[in-house]
């Protein structure tokens, strides 16, 4: 069931994710609105990248992995830098780390699907 609930906040992280760079392109094509829609997009996004590191937490507790909270923590400070750069207008930083952050994303989701986690048995000292 762990291993269901961590694929299920990391597809849905996957699917906020995808959205940002669309509602972008709707405002960069001249419709004003797109601009609200990123920012609730980019509220979303944060808050299930948060969701997804607790959950981590919670299979680095029960399944002793470490790597899913890893790569999540390192998702969530890029995801909290990147949101800041928006609202600062700092496009120069904004951009290129959007486009670090869907790729990073896609990869863990992809590593998720294709590698189910198991748990790893606790080493006798």
């Amino acid at each position: 069931m762990l291993r269901g609930v961590w694929r299920a906040a990391v597809t849905a992280h996957v699917v906020a994710v995808f959205g940002q760079p669309v509602f972008a392109g709707v405002y960069l094509s001249g419709d004003f609105d797109g601009l609200g829609m990123h920012g609730t997009g980019a509220d979303v996004v944060t808050s299930l990248c948060l969701v997804q590191l607790v959950v981590a937490i919670v299979v680095w507790a029960r399944l002793r992995r470490s790597w899913p909270f890893f790569v999540t923590l390192g998702l969530a400070v890029a995801e909290t830098v990147q949101y800041f750069a928006g609202a600062a207008g700092a496009l120069w930083l904004h951009i290129p780390l959007g486009v670090f952050t869907v790729a990073a994303v896609v990869v863990l989701f992809t590593a998720v699907w294709l590698r189910p986690l198991e748990r790893r048995e606790a080493v006798d000292a």
